[in-house]
This record gives structure tokens, C-alpha cells and sequence, in this order.
């Protein structure tokens, strides 16, 4: 068996950010695994996407994307409260509003989450690999 690494990516910069967009996008997201820590100013995302950065695309992994420095959080077409709610993520944007950042994940359907943000401060980080359909 070969050697399987996890990867970490840090975002600082929004040419970063769109690293992490790219790698995530088609990812599936349930509303249960969204959470923000106000008190913390950090939202969390579990996503279960596909690696896109490897020759082997078929691996499913599950990462989390962390975003910190967050000072609010807001929803658009999304019932929290549906507990089955599965989301695909889309894209990741920011955009410079005034001294602070807007970043926004647009989902299939409509769905949109936009982050409120001090500086950019966002982790990609794989937890673990669910299947690899060429093994």
C-alpha cells in the first residue's frame, strides 16, 4: 500500500482562498456539520469532497474548512433546521468590503453563506480518506 498523506492548506491571501475553492467545490456538505462559534469568531464547515489536486480524482476525503476571525455569519436559502439537508458547495469568493472582507459560499440551488471577516485566516484541513475507488 502506498503512502497516503493529508493535506493542510492555509489560507491568507484571497489568490489563496481560491486554492481552497477549487479543491472543494462539488463537495457535499450536511447542514448539521455547519457551525459557528461566535464567542470564538470561528466557523466550521465538515465537507466531504473529492481530490482534485491528486491524478487520482475518485478519492472521497473528509476535510474541514475553518475560517477564523469571523465576526458574523449569514444565510440565504438554507432551512437550518432540516436536518437532512445535504449542500454543494459551488465556490468560495471574498470581496473587500470597506476595511473588512465578505467572504461568500454559493451552494447548488441557490444557497448562499456569507462570512463576515476581520483578515483572511482560513484552513483546509483533510481529516481522513472515506474510499479510493482505484485500490
Amino acid at each position: 500500500m502506498e503512502n497516503q498523506y493529508l493535506k493542510k492548506i492555509i489560507a491568507q491571501t484571497p489568490e489563496d482562498l481560491h486554492i481552497i475553492s477549487a479543491c472543494c467545490s462539488e463537495g457535499k456538505v450536511n447542514i448539521d456539520d455547519v457551525k459557528y462559534l461566535a464567542s470564538n469568531k470561528i466557523f466550521l464547515i465538515s465537507i466531504a469532497r473529492f481530490s482534485k489536486e491528486e491524478e487520482n480524482k475518485n478519492k472521497l476525503i473528509n476535510s474541514i474548512i475553518k475560517f477564523e476571525f469571523i465576526n458574523s455569519s449569514k444565510s440565504k436559502n438554507i432551512d437550518q433546521n432540516d436536518t437532512n439537508l445535504t449542500l454543494e458547495l459551488l465556490t468560495i469568493d471574498i470581496f473587500k468590503k470597506g476595511e473588512n472582507f465578505e467572504i461568500t459560499m454559493l451552494f447548488s440551488k441557490n444557497r448562499i453563506i456569507t462570512l463576515a471577516a476581520e483578515v483572511i485566516e482560513v484552513t483546509l484541513e483533510d481529516q481522513k480518506i472515506v474510499n479510493d475507488k482505484n485500490n
